[in-house]
């Protein structure tokens, strides 16, 4: 790959808080150089520059939950249901539309079915399809009755969850998944609203098998996710030693006096979108605001903005990443979760656009490497066509991005930008 030299850009480093008028110098797949200011790069004979004009250069964007096999349910029985051939297809164009939305990174929170995770990674890697950096996860762990567990005792059905009861059963599974490739596990601790029989309140899963499960994925050198809405579920996964904890809605004192002890550690994510869609949204997909409120999801949300209220004054670290794939939550909106930090959390724009970048790199297990502007660091690059401290709406969807580079190759090119439009309109 031949040196690139990305000149007239405002830089944010997602290091600082403000954009700075700059310079950065790409070779191979890293940074070599960051110029600030009046300084100017001198690049090597060959190097190819690339006039910036002026627009916002900023690091790749990092999904921290990140659902790439979810493609449009409207129930979660609607993933079990997809024939397998369908179901692969369909998850690998959302690895590229999402590359196209600016996130060059995803974090999997779980994989619809097995494999498709694993199948569709290794296709990136191997350079057959265009993906973001994945780390791919096999199904939610789960136990009868539980989140993903959509079976009734007349009748069988498929879901994304994989079912798993004691602690024999769950390492079971965890070590099924470690033999089918993936990179992260998964485990439901706790039920949801969208479970009639397992609300977000209640902790489907015990302490004993969420050891058990933890125990047998880090042995295998994977990390470790799961799904705590409960109160009670979150200090368990605490004490397990779960890596990243999502959504902790209902997170009493103890619980988060816990996730503070352990914020060195431990690193969270909302997963707003979803309940914010639904509360806001909902009537597009057919959810009235009467279903809205028998599922109790106004009284999630106002606990979820407390917490995470809470979690930002603690210093605790949070990702982006909005359980973006299902009907209510399309998937190319990912990016909105970076305003609702702002919005609803108290995060200035700064601070919420480092959770969907240096905080991200930190997950993919890349702190410092990933989701950064300096010297060394992965050449993730995206060049905006607006200013995201001022207007994160810029970042939601493919049309704001005049370049995205993923590992220092060009995914979006600014260069053929213009011809390519020419081109289309000729047409």
């Amino acid at each position: 790959m031949p040196a690139t030299l990305i000149r007239n850009v405002s830089v944010w480093d997602a290091i600082g808080d403000e954009a700075y008028p700059g310079e950065v110098l790409v070779e191979g797949n890293r940074i070599r150089a960051v110029a600030k200011g009046a300084e100017r790069i001198t690049a090597e004979t060959g190097a190819e520059t690339i006039d910036g004009a002026g627009m916002y250069l900023m690091p790749g964007m990092v999904e921290g939950h990140c659902h790439l096999s979810f493609v449009g349910p409207a129930r979660n029985q609607d993933l079990g249901e997809i024939p397998p051939e369908e179901h692969l297809l369909r998850t690998c164009r959302n690895a590229t539309f999402i590359l196209n939305c600016g996130f060059t990174s995803c974090y999997s929170a779980a994989s619809a079915k097995l494999r498709i995770d694993v199948v569709v990674r290794q296709e990136i890697e191997d350079g057959y399809l265009a993906g973001p950096r994945y780390k791919a996860a096999g199904p939610e762990i789960t136990v009868t009755g539980g989140l993903g567990d959509e079976r009734r005792q007349h009748m069988h059905a498929e879901s994304f969850g994989m079912i798993a009861d004691g602690p024999d059963e769950i390492r079971k599974s965890v070590r099924i998944c470690c033999r089918e490739g993936v990179d992260n596990v998964k485990f439901n601790v706790s039920g949801d609203e969208f479970v009639s029989h397992a609300r977000a309140e209640v902790v489907s899963m015990t302490e004993e098998e969420l050891r058990a499960g933890v125990e047998v994925a880090h042995d295998w050198g994977k990390r470790v996710a799961c799904h705590s809405r409960a109160a009670e579920s979150v200090k368990r996964s605490v004490r397990a030693g779960v890596d990243c904890i999502y959504h902790c809605d209902f997170a009493d004192e103890e619980a988060l006096d816990m996730l503070e002890a352990a914020k060195d550690r431990v690193i969270v994510g909302p997963a707003f979108g979803l309940v914010h869609n639904c509360v806001f949204e909902g009537d597009v997909v057919g959810l009235s605001k009467a279903v809205v409120e028998r599922m109790g999801l106004p009284r999630k949300l106002e606990h979820t903005v407390a917490t995470y209220h809470e979690m930002r004054r603690r210093g605790i670290r949070v990702v982006v990443g909005g359980d973006y794939g299902f009907t209510v939550t399309p998937m190319g909106q990912n990016a909105r979760d970076i305003g609702h930090f702002v919005k609803f959390f108290g995060y200035s724009p700064a601070e919420a656009l480092r959770c969907a970048t240096a905080v991200g790199g930190d997950l993919m297990g890349l702190k410092g490497e990933l989701g950064v502007i300096r010297q060394g660091a992965l050449a993730d690059l995206l060049l905006v066509n607006g200013n995201p401290l001022e207007d994160q709406s810029v970042l939601v969807g493919p049309s704001r991005f005049a370049m995205v580079m993923k590992d220092g190759r060009m995914h979006r090119d600014p260069r053929t930008r213009g011809r390519e439009r020419g081109r289309i309109a000729a047409e």
